[in-house]
């Protein structure tokens, strides 16, 4: 039987639009996949560390590596696929995802505020090692320099989210835009024990809560519809995984960091059939059996670090209460060893906290830009 040439023609058409089809769904639906597995075993990785790693600086500076990992993975996938992104109905689950990242710059400005916070108790429990130098004769006078350090400590870290607790210092005022030096930092000397007074963040609303901030991010945040699946070739469900994993690394920072109106109580669901739902429920869950232990209870942040200043400035509290001058020496060594104990938080602190500043800043930055060039091709298709 012979075919007409044109008829010949149109199938050898046919048959390569066909195959063309057939190999960017199999490069789109294995882009797709290897996604999942990489979300998957970057939080297999973040749940598996013991207690005393979790909500340390260096697991939360682990978390925001994931999550940027995860956000170039995800924008280098709608940069591939913007022809379908900017149909329907790609065009409005990407647009949600917009609007639930400009909600999260709110709170990266925040928390960063928080650690310039941290810094500062650091500043002034530094003041212990200073006043208390191993070279030096230790007086009375040095305890009581250390006193008023430490009574400065105590009423700066008072969490005003707290209704029990006594609001006698205002963390209500923060920053909005990163790039704008909070303090000069080289105006607080060692051992100057007014440093937290000249901390003065600024604030464009009184109002503003940090759980108020996470609902609006997890609000209508759900597993996509069936025809939304079909209709996108799965890139309806990377959304919807990251738009979980961006509300999950917020959380995670405001339970961490001291932010103003702090909440822990947000609930979202992950569908379990999903490979990564399980280690992010399990860290979910991690999180708030710490935040209800009873020495937690009435932190300003989960963050392990805080806990070890609060416990370094009771224990330092106790101490001076205690001594009579002049000190024996068996009392004497008593609070060098203790002084020593200061100086190792305090040195965890100094390597820490800046690193974990600029990776809340690349953040911020990453939204930023992602949300322009996605911005960008939606308007020029």
């Amino acid at each position: 039987m012979r075919f007409p040439t044109e008829y010949l023609g149109s199938s050898i058409l046919n048959l390569r639009s066909t195959q063309v089809h057939s190999m960017e769904n199999s490069s789109l639906e294995n882009e797709l996949n290897l996604f999942q597995k990489h979300v998957t075993d970057r939080f297999n990785e973040l749940s598996s560390v013991s207690s005393n790693d979790l909500l340390s600086l260096s697991w939360v500076r682990k978390l925001l590596d994931a999550f940027l990992c995860c956000q170039e993975e995800f924008r280098m996938i709608l940069h591939n696929h913007r022809s379908k992104v900017c149909k329907p109905p790609l065009d409005r689950l990407v647009n949600e995802f917009y609007e639930r990242s400009v909600k999260a710059l709110d709170i990266c400005n925040a928390v960063s505020d928080g650690v310039e916070m941290v810094r500062q108790w650091e500043k002034l429990l530094e003041i212990v090692p200073c006043a208390l130098d191993h070279k030096r004769i230790i007086s009375e006078g040095k305890f009581r320099r250390v006193k008023k350090a430490l009574v400065d400590l105590a009423v700066g870290m008072v969490d005003e989210s707290n209704e029990d607790s006594n609001n006698v210092f205002s963390f209500a005022s923060r920053s909005r835009s990163f790039g704008r030096n909070v303090v000069n930092r080289d105006r607080h000397h060692r051992g100057d024990s007014s440093v937290f007074g000249q901390f003065r963040p600024w604030s464009e609303s009184k109002n503003w809560s940090a759980i108020r901030q996470l609902q609006a991010i997890g609000n209508n945040l759900c597993f996509p519809r069936n025809n939304d699946l079909v209709a996108s070739n799965g890139i309806a469900l990377t959304i919807y995984t990251m738009s979980t994993i961006l509300l999950f690394t917020m959380w995670a920072l405001v339970a961490a960091i001291p932010c103003e109106d702090r909440g822990l109580h947000l609930n979202f669901l992950v569908p379990r059939q999903l490979s990564w739902a399980a280690p992010i429920k399990l860290l979910q869950e991690q999180i708030l059996e710490e935040s209800k232990k009873p020495e937690r209870r009435n932190s300003c942040g989960l963050l392990k670090e805080i806990q070890k200043i609060e416990k370094c400035a009771w224990v330092m509290n106790d101490l001076t209460d205690s001594l009579e001058f002049p000190l024996s020496e068996e009392k004497e060594d008593e609070v060098r060893a203790k002084v020593e104990d200061v100086v190792n938080v305090c040195e965890g602190l100094k390597d820490g906290l800046d690193p974990l500043e600029r990776q809340i800043r690349e953040v911020f930055h990453r939204i930023v830009s992602c949300r322009m060039e996605g911005l960008d091709s939606m308007y020029r298709y």
